[in-house]
């Protein structure tokens, strides 16, 4: 295959399916959408920090050979690049004005990490010669398990944002560290099992996956109900 059409073919089994989960989150948040050029500013970070990732994991996995030890940096430095992202793309901004935006702006950030990373994952495959319809097999495994890996962990940072979204700062932080650390576990736990597959059944790990998508579709539903908190004075 040559290269062109590797580039091509990696490019677009790995960017077209984000942008198709994208289109589904920000489905869920059509009553008040977000503006669209900080949608793609945030989606442009989340491809940016990408490189930034790699040799980071890469120290890891040279200096550690705990695979707990190497797969919790690998979750650290991608959910925290992640909420970077996130933050400098469109959390910062003005337009982060409601509950439900935070999520939004963090599935953003992610998938446009996880199109970056298939890219990569998939050019590595179709240098090693493998076949198109392996391929679009190893592009569609990536599409309804990795992909909605990196769309869950980061909604958990952004669910916990949006739960403290009218506390006071010092409730923020707390609640962005609570959602951060329990991002990093379920990434960590996640890849743990993937590299474990061979003893685990594959479906039952994507079951997993799915169950997360559903917890954050409810979660939606709760976040869309929050009001500013009330004070009441005698």
């Amino acid at each position: 295959m040559l290269y062109s059409d590797t580039l091509l073919i990696s490019l677009s089994l790995g960017i077209i399916p984000t942008i198709f989960w994208l289109l589904f989150w920000l489905y869920e948040d059509k009553k008040k959408p977000e503006p669209r050029g900080l949608i793609l500013r945030t989606f442009i970070f989340g491809m940016l920090v990408v490189p930034i990732a790699i040799p980071i994991q890469k120290l890891g996995f040279h200096y550690f050979t705990s695979g707990i030890i190497t797969f919790g940096i690998v979750s650290i430095s991608e959910e925290i690049l992640k909420y970077l992202a996130a933050n400098f793309g469109a959390l910062g901004n003005k337009e982060n004005n409601e509950p439900l935006d935070p999520v939004i702006y963090m599935i953003t950030a992610a998938l446009g990490f996880a199109a970056i990373e298939n890219t990569l994952f998939l050019i590595q495959d179709a240098q090693t010669g493998v076949a198109f319809s392996s391929l679009l097999i190893s592009g569609n495994l990536r599409f309804m398990g990795a992909t909605l890996l990196h769309v869950i962990s980061s909604a958990t940072i952004g669910v916990f944002m949006s739960l403290s979204f009218y506390r006071n700062q010092k409730i923020k932080r707390l609640f962005l560290i609570f959602g951060l650390i329990l991002a990093i576990i379920l990434h960590t736990v996640f890849n743990l099992l993937i590299i474990n597959s061979v003893n685990t059944n594959i479906f039952a790990i994507f079951t997993f996956v799915w169950i997360g998508v559903v917890v954050l579709l409810l979660m939606f539903e709760k976040i869309k109900t929050i009001r500013p908190l009330k004070i009441f004075r005698k």
